[in-house]
């Protein structure tokens, strides 16, 4: 048990129209404090979202993710927020918003490898 630590992770969810308040898991954002790990998985299944919004271009989508991959680096590419310290990286990015892609509560665990984790939650959530 001395090996594991503690992590919080959210789930990444598209919102296509966020008036009808549907959704469907497109990542994971975990967050490490003991381990400096911040990571994140996404992948938009192209199926559900032709049919919950076929008017929302999958390239678009992707790129507002790939931002946020940006600011999990660090990344200078990430903007501001890619500078600020690791934790506070996470907090921005699972903060409650009312866009199209927004992130569910936290949620804590405790793990021996972060990036590990990241995968299992990310096949058992958005796979």
């Amino acid at each position: 048990m001395q090996d594991k630590v503690t992590f919080e992770y959210a789930i990444i969810r598209l919102v296509p129209k966020v008036e009808r308040e549907e959704f469907f898991n497109v990542g994971v954002i975990l967050f490490s404090k003991r381990k400096k790990f911040l990571g994140i998985k996404y992948k938009i299944n192209e199926d559900k979202l032709k049919a919950l919004a076929p008017e929302l271009e999958l390239d678009f989508l992707n790129d507002y993710l790939n931002a946020w991959k940006l600011i999990c680096e660090g990344n200078a590419a990430g903007g501001k927020i890619g500078e600020f310290e690791i934790s506070d990286r996470f907090r921005w990015l699972a903060a409650c918003r009312s866009t199209i892609i927004q992130s569910s509560k936290t949620h804590p665990g405790l793990c021996e490898n972060p990036e590990g984790e990241l995968k299992d939650i990310f096949e058992k959530y958005v796979l």
